[in-house]
């Protein structure tokens, strides 16, 4: 590699050398530290493997083509996952596959009726118990809960990848654990977590 980028680059330095050469070595390299990563998030929200392959194909056109737009505000990795998730959730709305997608307006405007549900409510559930939850709730309740929650993001950082305001996002993190726990509650009532 005369030119480009090197294995031992950080992203934001292999996006600088894209950004200024367009070397086709900078693109492969960040297609190959991302590219699983994608396909398991979509596929963890589409639950179809044919359309994550597709959806993972698309997201990187869409991330290479605004590229430009990174703007370093946060990590490289987090601002990918954002993408994945809008992406994801616009694919679902496209098909019509669940009409309970996000509803900024419902979200703004419902009342604050829920108690706090504690995160170890969702964390004293068995990983298979769990997985039958998360499949059952709506897809974006289950999108914030693991970007929450099996992605580690913060609250500002799901915020901006959802073009969200910190307090709608918190509200839906609420909303979506009181949604969780109730579906555990009936799909396994009797039954040790």
């Amino acid at each position: 590699m005369k030119s480009g980028c090197k294995p031992t680059m950080n992203d934001q330095q292999v996006i600088e050398i894209y950004l200024k050469i367009q070397a086709q070595n900078c693109f492969r390299l960040l297609y190959e530290r991302y590219a699983g990563k994608i396909f398991a998030k979509s596929l963890t929200i589409l639950n179809d493997s044919a359309a994550a392959e597709d959806v993972t194909q698309e997201i990187f056109t869409k991330i290479f083509l605004n590229l430009d737009r990174f703007g370093g505000k946060s990590k490289f990795s987090t601002w990918v996952y954002s993408v994945t998730y809008n992406y994801c959730i616009d694919y679902i709305r496209r098909g019509k596959k669940d009409r309970r997608v996000f509803s900024d307006e419902e979200i703004e405007k419902a009342p604050d009726l829920a108690e706090e549900i504690p995160d170890h409510e969702l964390m004293r559930m068995e990983v298979s118990q769990l997985k039958t939850v998360l499949d059952e709730l709506p897809v974006s309740d289950k999108s914030v809960l693991l970007m929450k929650y099996q992605d580690g993001m913060s609250i500002r950082d799901i915020a901006a990848g959802l073009d969200k305001s910190e307090s709608a996002v918190k509200m839906q993190l609420k909303r979506a654990k009181e949604k969780a726990r109730h579906l555990h509650e009936r799909l396994y009532a009797g039954q040790e977590s």
